[in-house]
Formats: structure tokens, sequence, C-alpha cells
């Protein structure tokens, strides 16, 4: 056995041995202990101590693959009755609005540190006014890309959902890339789709600008998106674009960067014509082919009868020729 093996197997076994440790605590809102257990708490441990608050928003973990990376979870009960929490890890990512969404971890083939995280137990129970730490470990696979690996550790007791985020660093060379796709422009919304090509989490920024037949029609200049774009993510994203023009032929070029060099660039075209004017227009060329159609019907009946009149006149002649001629010979 290998000594990157034995240290990760005993590692793992450390944690599978550890007890959640309990240390009692005072009511959430120093109450006679009125509080429900409603308002449990789960978050980091506080570090290196098994009292007091910790100050930490989520997990940081940061080695190279092949290593097993520990931490605690502290989960807390100011109710007075007992109080049971289910564990489990989760794959995260950042959606459109920058808020966390949490996935289901993709077993040992994942890509976030959920799918690599073993807690000492799937279950803890705690009694009321008490704290319960649960040690768990993060075995990073040897083939792991580097990069930001980011995951959770989601807690749900009596209908609610805590996830307190993981956030694991794998050492090694970074790539930032990225890519603008499916451009397009319906009415007064740029539609475009986001793709981080690269092994680190990108905070994207976006310019915007827009060209007609008679010059520039928009231009934004680069802001922050409201999102974290982790490795291999697409997100799909729209644009308002409220002062559109109402006739012109315009050229939409969107431009993403973000921090390492990352940069791309893609454009759309759209054309803008008013409905009114076109649907008076149609009108009015229906209405000269209409008439112009009247007209030429109306010749073609004139023709005709002239034609008619012609003939019948020149056999009337003929015919009174023929009556003088005859009444001569007699």
């Amino acid at each position: 056995m290998s000594p990157l093996t034995a240290y990760a197997a005993r590692a793992a076994l450390t944690v599978l041995l550890c007890a959640c440790s309990i240390s009692p605590v005072a009511a959430a809102d120093g109450s006679s202990g009125t509080t429900a257990s409603a308002g449990w708490v789960a978050r980091p441990a506080a570090g290196g101590t098994r009292t007091g608050d910790s100050g930490r928003p989520y997990f940081y973990l940061e080695g190279v693959p092949g290593t097993v990376l520990q931490d605690r979870l502290s989960v807390t009960n100011p109710g007075r009755t007992p109080l049971t929490v289910r564990l489990r890890g989760a794959d995260t990512y950042r959606g459109q609005g920058g808020d966390p969404a949490v996935r289901e971890a993709k077993g040992s083939t994942g890509a976030g540190a959920g799918a690599w995280l073993r807690l000492a137990s799937g279950k803890v129970t705690v009694p009321g006014r008490t704290r319960a730490e649960v040690p768990f470990a993060v075995t990073v696979p040897p083939d792991t890309a580097p990069g930001d690996h980011p995951g959770a550790i989601v807690a749900e007791s009596g209908g609610r959902t805590v996830g307190v985020p993981i956030r694991l660093r794998v050492g090694g060379p970074t790539l930032a890339a990225l890519t603008v796709e499916d451009v397009a422009v319906s009415g007064r919304t740029i539609h475009y789709t986001l793709v981080n090509r690269g092994n680190a989490t990108l905070a994207p920024r976006l310019a915007v600008s827009a060209d007609g037949v008679f010059g520039a029609l928009l231009r934004r200049e680069a802001r922050a998106l409201p999102l974290e774009l982790l490795p291999g993510q697409r997100v799909k994203l729209t644009e308002p674009w409220r002062d559109a023009p109402a006739l012109d032929s315009a050229t939409v070029r969107l431009r993403v960067t973000a921090a390492g060099g990352a940069s791309d660039e893609a454009s759309a075209s759209a054309t803008y014509v008013p409905g009114a004017p076109l649907a008076g227009g149609a009108l009015l060329v229906l209405g000269v082919l209409a008439a112009g159609a009247y007209r030429l019907r109306l010749r073609h009946r004139l023709r005709l009868r002239l034609r008619i009149r012609i003939r019948y006149g020149h056999r009337q002649d003929s015919d009174e020729r023929h009556v003088v001629k005859a009444g001569a010979d007699t």
C-alpha cells in the first residue's frame, strides 16, 4: 500500500470513528427555553475549539490531487426538544441571480467537492439547547484537474433545508477560458449563452454595443454580471434593450471578460421595421393594385364593346348598300 493511500485510509477511518461532540449552548433569543427547534443552525465549526460561534461563512479547503482534507460541521439546537438533522454532500453552483443552487453529487467521478465528501454520520440527533459537531473528510481524487471544485453540506430537518458551502481549491496550473455563444436579438431583448471553458471559477463582465445604418445605437461599458460561472458551466442569459430602434438594421456585439485573461466576443444582426406603417403601406399597395386591375378590366370591356360596334356597323352598311343596288336594278 502506497503512503498516500495509507494516509487516505487512516483519515477516512478517523472520520468514521469520530463521535459527534455535543456541548450546551444558551437559547438563541435569551429566553427561558421557549425557542422552538425550527430555529436550528448549521455552519462551519469554530476553529480549534468546541465552544463559541464560528465566524466562517463557509468551508475553505485547499490541497493537491490525492490529498484528504478534514473539517467539522456545527449543528446548533436552541430549542428544548431534541432535533434530528440529516446530512449529505452536494455539488453547488451559482445561478443568474447570484444565489447558490444545489445539485446532486455525481459519485466518485463528480467534478465538485460534494462527490468526494464523507461525513462521520449521515444523521445527527442534537438534544435541546446543545450543539453537535460532525467531522467530515474530502478525499481529492488523484486525477482531479486543478482549479475550483465547489460543494456543500446539506442539512435537512422538519421541512427546512440549509446548505453550508464548501470552497475547494485544488492546486496546480489554472486556466481561465470563457466563451459567449448563441447571440440572438428578439424585439427589445438580447439573448446569449456564457460557457466556462476553463478550470477556474469566473466572475464575468459584459460590455454591449450596437451599430445601425446611420451610426451607433447602443454603448454599454463593461459591468460585472450577478453570477459566478463554475468550470464547465453553461448559463443562458438575456440583456434588455428598451430603446431599440423602430426602423433600422442593427449589428449587436457582446464582449465578455473575466480575471485571468479570459475574454470572448460574438455578434448578431437584427432588422427593425415598424408594424403600423408596414401594415399601412401594405394596404396602400393592395389598393393601388386593385385600382389598376379595375382600370385594366374596364379598358378591356370598352375595347370589346368598340369592336362589336365596328363589326355590326360594317355589316349594316353593307346590307344598306345591297338594298339600294337591288332597287336600282329593278
